[in-house]
């Protein structure tokens, strides 16, 4: 029983017991990354910014991220759904946690889930360019353009070289703010 309230008491504490995302790592990433010339060049960077961002500082949340990771991989959705339950529910304030867990909202078609989830991504994380480029792409879909827009030009503003981003931008502007006369 006592083990039992401990595991409890140690589980809960975990989220209070995260380190810190390294600051001036991220910091000196994103400089970086604001000065590469083609999306070859920032895919590295992006790599090194996405493995930080997963730092969660919690061994139990770690390991619920690469259960649900391998439950995914065996195609067990169910679990892997559960177990990005129980990331969200333990660390409501890791934002990849709703990443992961907006990525298997989408791949089940609950794309209402899914945009509140990115949503919190957002919010939680204000340089998930990733998050936001998704988040877009899903406005887009649903018909606000101006939304889209203004959450892609975030991204761009993060990483210049996002992946199709530019190309969404271009094709936005046109709709949302109409043609120079």
């Amino acid at each position: 029983m006592r083990c039992s309230l401990l595991l409890a008491a140690l589980v809960a504490a975990a989220p209070a017991l995260a380190a810190p995302q390294p600051q001036s790592e991220l910091d000196k990433l994103f400089g970086q990354l604001a000065k590469t010339e083609t999306a070859e060049d920032a895919k590295p960077i992006e790599g090194k910014i996405a493995g930080l961002f997963r730092q969660s500082g919690s061994a139990t949340i770690d390991l619920l991220m690469s259960r649900a990771e391998a439950a995914l991989g065996a195609q067990d959705n169910k679990t892997a759904e559960k177990l990005l339950a129980s990331v969200t529910d333990l660390d409501p304030a890791y934002a990849e946690g709703w990443h992961a867990r907006a990525g298997m909202q989408a791949a089940a078609n609950n794309d209402t889930a899914a945009m509140v989830s990115l949503q919190k991504v957002v919010q939680l994380n204000p340089r998930q360019f990733e998050a936001m480029a998704e988040l877009a792409g899903m406005l887009e879909d649903y018909g606000d353009k101006a939304g889209a827009l203004k959450l892609y030009r975030r991204a761009l503003a993060l990483d210049p070289q996002l992946e199709g981003a530019a190309r969404k931008v271009k094709a936005l502007i046109h709709d949302v703010e109409g043609q120079d006369i």
